[in-house]
């Protein structure tokens, strides 16, 4: 309870509170009528991972990153023939791949450290369960998911390209257009000419030699 000299003019909380009531109930109701109504969520809302295991390759960086240690991956590995290989090759099988959502916190750690781009996020919320054990989704369930995942932004065009579009346009010019890039290069640089606020300084005389 404050002293006396601090205390307020009796009942001006009330009138405070009301002012609020009364400006709110000015101003038109902005509820969603959810669920009979979807909601209109932003394009990079948070709601679900979804995996491509298409580009799985286990290795293993978003669960070692995971601040929560709610993925789970097992794998094993197979031989696979190369024709014309000297011997045969190994590559890692994904045998399971599960995210527990009821550990999840959606910080999106594991989406930004995957190399290949195997998990995406979906705005999709609805999967709600009466039963925890059910948050576990596998694979499988994680791949369903990708339906929902919504296109990528348009490239900006005024940005730079990616570095996989700079490789492929390398490639289509062929061989010859990065050494003609670099003789544009060379013959872009700055000489003596071209610099008129500085003087071409005389070489040294080299000494005569001895008699």
């Amino acid at each position: 309870m404050t002293d006396d000299g601090e205390r307020g003019t009796p009942g001006k909380g009330l009138v405070q509170g009301l002012a609020v009531t009364l400006k709110t109930m000015t101003k038109r109701s902005t509820t969603q009528q959810y669920p009979d109504v979807e909601p209109e969520l932003p394009p990079r809302s948070r709601g679900v991972i979804a995996l491509l295991e298409e580009n799985c390759t286990v290795c293993m960086l978003c669960a070692r990153e995971c601040p929560d240690w709610c993925i789970y991956i097992d794998s094993h590995k197979e031989e696979v023939v190369v024709p014309g290989a000297a011997r045969a090759r190994q590559r890692n099988v994904l045998d399971r791949f599960d995210i527990d959502f009821s550990l999840c916190m959606y910080c999106g750690i594991c989406i930004e450290v995957c190399p290949f781009d195997a998990l995406h996020w979906t705005p999709e919320f609805e999967y709600a369960e009466t039963d925890v054990l059910d948050l576990l989704h596998d694979k499988n369930r994680l791949g369903e998911w990708m339906r929902t995942v919504p296109p990528p932004p348009a490239h900006d065009v005024l940005g730079e390209p990616s570095k996989e579009e700079a490789t492929a346009a390398r490639k289509a010019a062929g061989p010859g257009a990065a050494t003609a890039a670099k003789a544009d290069v060379r013959r872009a640089r700055p000489t003596t000419a071209d610099r008129p606020n500085q003087e071409a300084q005389p070489k040294p005389e080299s000494p005569e030699p001895p008699q």
